[in-house]
């Protein structure tokens, strides 16, 4: 690893193993062809199986996949990294940051102000309150999924590089043309580069270009999402 080599990891991404539109192999198809990541997390709600067939695929391409997963939690989603097994939904936030840390996996609040985020709309005394309490490593404090406009402002605001935790963004990518648009910049070029750069709360978070055209690609998707979702309701739903 050079010093001054920084790369680009996308560390949520969604298939059709949950509510996500694209198939494993077109997600590596597209990683490879249309981005510069060096990184890519498949974060799945509630299951590890598309993350697996992804890491299968990973040697026959120039990007590193990570096993992930979304957990729906009783209280929001926690975001699991380099897992081996997946983690149940439906514990409370505590449990499922143990589950995570008993697999030597790396935990992330994805969208922490959001709806479904751990702290919600409201929450940021609650935040302020935990924060030295609760045991992740991360906080997403860049999502590009067109409506948390709102919600990552605050969770910018929230977050001062001095509490102990790393900042990382994501696309929270459901339809191709999102991957990538929200990512995390880390030194170094490989996954391992990368979880060095989280423990050593040097990642930054990131945006690329998506603008109106993704914009537009999730408001004409939103239906074919919601059938995903609906195929995959024990897989997909919220707790």
């Amino acid at each position: 690893m050079h010093a001054d080599t920084w790369s680009k990891a996308d560390l949520h991404i969604h298939s059709n193993h949950s509510d996500g539109l694209a198939r494993i192999p077109e997600i590596m198809d597209w990683v490879e062809k249309r981005t510069d990541l060096s990184v890519i997390a498949i974060t799945d709600h509630n299951t590890i199986e598309g993350a697996l067939f992804a890491k299968s695929l990973e040697d026959l391409y120039g990007f590193e996949v990570i096993v992930g997963e979304e957990v729906s939690t009783r209280s929001g989603h926690i975001i699991g990294l380099w897992l081996n097994e997946t983690i149940p939904a439906g514990m409370s936030v505590v449990e499922t940051l143990a589950a995570i840390h008993e697999q030597g996996g790396v935990a992330i609040v994805p969208h922490p102000f959001s709806p479904r985020g751990i702290f919600g709309p409201l929450g940021r005394t609650e935040f302020l309150n935990t924060v030295n309490d609760l045991a992740f490593h991360a906080l997403e404090v860049y999502n590009s999924i067109p409506y948390l406009v709102w919600a990552n402002s605050v969770a910018a605001k929230m977050f001062t590089g001095g509490q102990g935790i790393a900042a990382t963004g994501g696309s929270d990518a459901h339809v191709l043309q999102g991957i990538g648009t929200g990512c995390t910049l880390f030194r170094g070029s490989n996954a391992e580069d990368l979880r060095r750069s989280i423990e050593n709360l040097e990642t930054r978070a990131s945006a690329t270009r998506g603008g109106l055209n993704v914009a537009l690609r999730y408001t004409f998707s939103i239906p074919r999402i919601r059938r995903q979702r609906s195929l995959n309701w024990e897989r997909c739903k919220a707790r």
